[in-house]
């Protein structure tokens, strides 16, 4: 996922309110995944190199998380100091990193592939949480681990002579942007690592300082490269923080709000899916029976790393 929203514990409610509530958080976070899933189209539609790109998505989502939060009152929570300042801004930095390298990923690989393999990332903050936190890792944890890095090769469709990328996936360019997603997946595992130490930072606080950091280191790039043409280009690029941020973020944060951990594990690969059916809907590009296989073991292995040991 491309924000951090940590769960937030529903309060008890009656049965039928609760089961209310929690078919509301289901199709909130469904339709949360679906709108993600969509985000690769318009970085690939956008046509802009990847530092452009995350720039136009970070001004953009600082403008409508800053509108949300006026609407809902929450501007408040923006004021930070001190040290929660401090993680804020380096959640920030390893952020535009992330955007960075996924996006280039994206048009080195596919959309479908270049998100499944993001999505190794649990994997990282569990390595990263056991070398620098000393985080106990289980059994069960460290063969989960193997799954699904067996998943990860399997899923990069260099083994999968079927898959719709063919010979291209053989090419360097290719394994450039495998490398490049594997980048960003570790600096936004470095993200999720920073928000557990920073617990006192809220998610929509966050969230809206990673875009703000973005927008004022990499406002002199267009202005040294050149902005797109006004038009098609500019609307597919500020649909990235309109949409797939500030959007996002509401939707996805109310239905994490209203679900228990372990089901929001599970809702968090419509993301992946859906992206893999919205590349191959809009360019025809589809995985391989290898590549599926990796997807189907990558999910299996996450799903259970996201559950308590």
């Amino acid at each position: 996922m491309s924000i951090l929203l940590p769960s937030c514990p529903a309060t008890a409610l009656p049965a039928p309110a609760a089961a209310m509530r929690a078919r509301q958080g289901t199709a909130l976070m469904v339709a949360g995944g679906l709108l993600l899933g969509t985000l690769g189209v318009f970085v690939e539609e956008g046509g802009q190199d990847p530092l452009t790109t995350v720039w136009f998505r970070c001004a953009f989502g600082a403008l409508a998380l800053l509108l949300w939060g006026v609407l809902s009152g929450r501007c408040g929570e923006l004021r930070l100091s001190g040290r929660a300042l401090g993680a804020a801004l380096a959640a920030g930095g390893l952020m535009v990193l992330n955007w960075a390298l996924f996006f280039g990923a994206i048009t080195r690989t596919s959309i479908g592939v270049a998100t499944v393999v993001f999505h190794v990332q649990p994997l990282w903050v569990m390595a990263l949480g056991a070398w620098l936190l000393h985080e106990p890792v289980s059994r069960r944890q460290a063969a989960a681990g193997l799954l699904a890095l067996l998943g990860l090769v399997l899923a990069t469709g260099l083994f999968d002579d079927g898959a719709a990328l063919g010979a291209a996936s053989r090419t360097a360019d290719y394994g450039w942007g495998l490398a490049m997603c594997l980048g960003g997946s570790l600096s936004y595992a470095g993200v999720t690592l920073i928000a557990r130490r920073a617990q006192a930072i809220g998610s929509f606080a966050l969230a809206w300082w990673q875009c703000l950091v973005g927008a004022l280191l990499l406002a002199w790039w267009p202005m040294l490269h050149g902005w797109p043409s006004v038009g098609a280009a500019w609307a597919w690029l500020a649909g990235l923080g309109v949409v797939h941020t500030g959007l996002a973020y509401v939707v996805l944060y109310a239905g994490m709000a209203r679900l228990p951990t372990g089901r929001i594990a599970v809702l968090q690969f419509v993301y992946p899916a859906a992206a893999v059916l919205v590349d191959w809907a809009v360019y025809g590009r589809a995985l391989g029976p290898l590549q599926i296989a990796g997807v189907a073991l990558m999910g299996l292995a996450l799903a259970s790393l996201r559950r308590r040991a």
